[in-house]
């Protein structure tokens, strides 16, 4: 059956065809998502919204728009289904963009599709400008999604695991490195929380290796040799610490001097998280030094196996933070700059101004810097500069976020490598108010909530065993004695308060 109907378009013709003898032109969706329930809603009610089609010169139709519907109505085995047969603009470009439009209106694209799409927009001549423009999508993001296109890892690894945009970008970052990238795949799949924390220290790590091998070709330049301690021809060098001159004074050797001596060399080191180098001579007495002759006791002895692992990970998580503290910033700075704040946020700032006054303080003192970072206002010099009220007198509905962005920022600051550590009520209750904001802490972060969680149930059970305690003591209560005056308490005023001591301390998470 053939409908011929009035539309906008030269010729739009609704034929009931057999779906199986429709051809799929290419489709921005390599794959269909052919769920049971869809196949088996065509098997019961048959394809509703007819699919978009057009005639070639050899009479084979050729499906535009509905793929998914084509491929579902053969699945569940339909006679026909409905079809716009159309003549229009054959051009590739024109397609696609119908597709697209079509698709995300009918069920949203993955970043995977977009991807194959926007390359294919791109192959048939169209500008990122362009693409943006007819697809009403974002430059920024036609941008990055072109280069996760262009990187054919990173767009096999988008399609196979379904990743997002943002972490197909990441690995468009390590292209070179298939450790690396590898590692972010399975963060990704396994932990998709935590990929942003991954992804930065992978960013740092790569950061570190850099700043490594930038230092040894540095001092190769200079003439030194790259000290190893697998090396044994290496064992005769003597660190210039170890010198002392020929009457016996000590040495202090600066890297300048180091440079004009023979026989230089030099261990270049990844210490606590820095680049470190140490400098030693092949042959101190050629240059007038010697090794100096007292020794100093030490009790300490070599690491055990047990000191060594504990050393590792202590690096390992102060890394660990260095990289939590990037991402968490970034978080804070999209925070601080919504339009709209969290419901909460003014309960947070009063925490902040009281209860956890010392830390904010410390940095109003001094400037609140990183609230200016965080807002992206521009501190002024002088010890009575005032940025940040200006800023707030200028755009009234900006001052809670101006008081948002002080308080956390005072936080932030007093942190450090030393809070997961040795951490405090403080820490612990601002990292559990930013995860219920949204904020995925990472595991060295955690360490310090689940810490506080121990310590705050350990206190409980102390309260609740002393309360057990005051129980099996006190006498029976006197139920001939005066009652509370609810009608005074009903008119406003505060009836008598427990003792203290009986009340379990505030939770840190309520004060946060």
């Amino acid at each position: 059956m053939n409908v011929t109907e009035n539309t906008t378009s030269p010729s739009v013709v609704v034929e009931h065809l057999d779906p199986n003898t429709l051809i799929i032109e290419e489709n921005v969706r390599p794959s269909a998502d052919l769920n049971r329930d869809f196949v088996r809603s065509i098997r019961e009610n048959g394809v509703i919204v007819p699919v978009v089609a057009r005639r070639d010169a050899d009479g084979r139709v050729l499906v535009r728009a509905g793929q998914r519907r084509t491929l579902g109505a053969r699945e569940a085995a339909v006679a026909t289904i409905p079809v716009y047969v159309i003549d229009a603009d054959h051009a590739t470009a024109q397609r696609i963009v119908q597709q697209l439009v079509e698709n995300d209106h009918r069920q949203a694209l993955t970043d995977a599709d977009r991807t194959v799409a926007f390359k294919q927009l791109a192959l048939a001549g169209l500008s990122p400008a362009t693409i943006a423009r007819r697809t009403g999508t974002k430059a920024a993001t036609v941008k990055t999604t072109l280069q996760v296109a262009n990187t054919p890892a990173a767009a096999d690894a988008m399609t196979a695991h379904q990743l997002t945009l943002d972490q197909a970008a990441g690995l468009v970052e390590f292209d070179d490195d298939d450790e690396a990238r590898a590692s972010l795949i399975a963060a990704a799949c396994q932990t998709p929380e935590q990929f942003d924390h991954a992804l930065q220290r992978a960013r740092d790590e790569r950061a570190r290796r850099e700043a490594l091998q930038a230092a040894i070709t540095d001092h190769e330049s200079r003439g030194y040799v790259i000290l190893d301690p697998e090396n044994p021809e290496h064992e005769a060098y003597v660190s210039v610490h170890e010198l002392e001159t020929a009457e016996g004074r000590y040495v202090h050797l600066t890297a300048k001097e180091v440079d004009e001596l023979d026989g230089r060399g030099v261990r270049v080191t990844d210490y606590w998280g820095n680049v470190r180098t140490i400098y030693y001579l092949r042959d101190p007495e050629a240059v007038g030094y010697r090794r100096q002759l007292r020794t100093q006791a030490t009790t300490s002895g070599p690491r055990t196996e047990e000191q060594k692992a504990e050393r590792r990970q202590v690096v390992a998580n102060n890394k660990a933070w260095d990289s939590a503290e990037v991402v968490r910033r970034k978080f804070l700075a999209a925070l601080v700059t919504r339009k709209a704040l969290p419901k909460d946020a003014a309960r947070v700032i009063a925490a902040g101004l009281t209860t956890h006054r010392h830390a904010v303080g410390r940095a109003v003192q001094e400037g609140s810097a990183l609230a200016h970072e965080l807002l992206g206002v521009k501190r002024e010099s002088g010890y009575y500069s005032d940025a940040l009220g200006q800023y707030a007198a200028a755009t009234p509905t900006k001052a809670q976020h101006v008081a948002l962005a002080v308080v956390l920022g005072g936080i932030e600051t007093s942190t450090g490598r030393q809070s997961w550590r040795s951490p405090d009520d403080t820490t612990a209750a601002y990292l559990r108010q930013l995860a219920a904001w949204g904020y995925a802490l990472s595991e060295v972060e955690q360490i310090i909530t689940d810490l506080d969680e121990r310590r705050r149930a350990d206190r409980d059970a102390a309260n609740a065993a002393d309360a057990d305690a005051e129980d099996t003591t006190e006498p029976e209560a006197d139920t001939d004695g005066p009652e509370l005056d609810t009608a005074a308490v009903e008119d406003g005023a505060e009836p008598i308060a427990a003792d203290p001591a009986e009340d379990p301390e505030p939770d840190p998470a309520e004060a946060a």
